[in-house]
């Protein structure tokens, strides 16, 4: 619970700097956190019993890892 809001926190805070400052450069660790944050979630999912969505939030992980990890090596 704690690494969910702790990466939820990060991930708003980087998309509010890139909204004020219209300063996009950080956009690839906006989306790797809240990557994160669907990781802690789905495993959360799991522990509880709820293998759909636990599936899903792993499966919305994997995409935003690959997308992260484009972006790192396009720049």
């Amino acid at each position: 619970m704690i690494l969910r809001i702790l990466f939820s926190i990060i991930a708003l805070a980087l998309a509010g700097y890139g909204l004020i400052t219209k300063n996009f450069e950080f956009q690839a660790y906006m989306i790797l956190f809240l990557g994160l944050t669907m990781l802690v979630m789905g495993i959360q999912d799991f522990k509880q019993g709820k293998k759909f969505t636990g599936w899903l939030f792993i499966i919305v992980f994997a995409f935003s890892l690959v997308v992260v990890i484009q972006s790192f090596i396009l720049v």
